[in-house]
């Protein structure tokens, strides 16, 4: 029996990723399948806030175990840039191309292309809470390359590849991405979790 579990997103890219990366042991339920229809609000100042943000949030509507994740670019010629505001750097909607523009616009004339993606789960299960973090370091190019993944990927190339995320196949971007591990230190602790679960009843 696969284990379910709400993912607090509606962003079907981030769903089929972590799905991916869980594998068939695990039923990601969204929370619009759980009647929580409205946006869930993320206003916190970090990463590992809006994720326990979005996480409650969830958990307090349904009472379920759920997991919620936030992720940024952090640029380092712009202080860490765009960070915990990536997903609406440009715009107040999730509008991808606006962002690379401004991010491009931003870095013009920089030399130090240095980023990290870096991605922040929270874990509510039971009575307890988790984080879990995954970082990819890499550079941003001057110029979009390649048509998959989403958001900042066409800029992305991590340290050890000449190819951005947006070229990468899914396998090949979960292999190193940043969600990609975080999303495996969620699993190896929900299948430690379910065992111990199962051993004590």
């Amino acid at each position: 029996m696969a284990m379910k579990i709400v993912f607090a997103t509606n962003n079907a890219h981030k769903l089929s990723e972590v799905q991916a990366v869980l594998g068939p042991s695990f039923e990601l339920v969204t929370p619009r399948m759980c009647g929580v229809a409205e946006d869930i609000p993320e206003d916190q100042p970090t990463l590992e806030g809006n994720a326990l943000q979005k996480a409650r949030y969830v958990r307090a509507r349904t009472g379920l175990d759920c997991f919620a994740d936030d992720t940024g670019l952090e640029v380092e010629a712009l202080d860490g840039a765009p960070g915990v505001h990536s997903a609406r750097y440009a715009t107040d909607g999730h509008d991808f191309a606006a962002n690379n523009r401004l991010l491009l616009a931003n870095l013009a004339g920089k030399e130090n292309r240095r980023a990290r993606f870096r991605t922040v789960i929270a874990l509510l299960v039971g009575e307890e809470e988790h984080l879990f973090e995954g970082i990819v370091e890499g550079r941003i190019l001057d110029h979009a390359c390649g048509t998959e993944g989403f958001g900042y990927d066409p800029l992305f190339v991590p340290d050890g590849y000449d190819r951005t995320f947006a070229e990468m196949s899914a396998d090949e971007k979960n292999a190193v991405s940043h969600r990609g591990r975080a999303v495996r230190k969620l699993s190896e602790f929900l299948s430690r979790y379910e065992a111990a679960k199962s051993s004590n009843g």
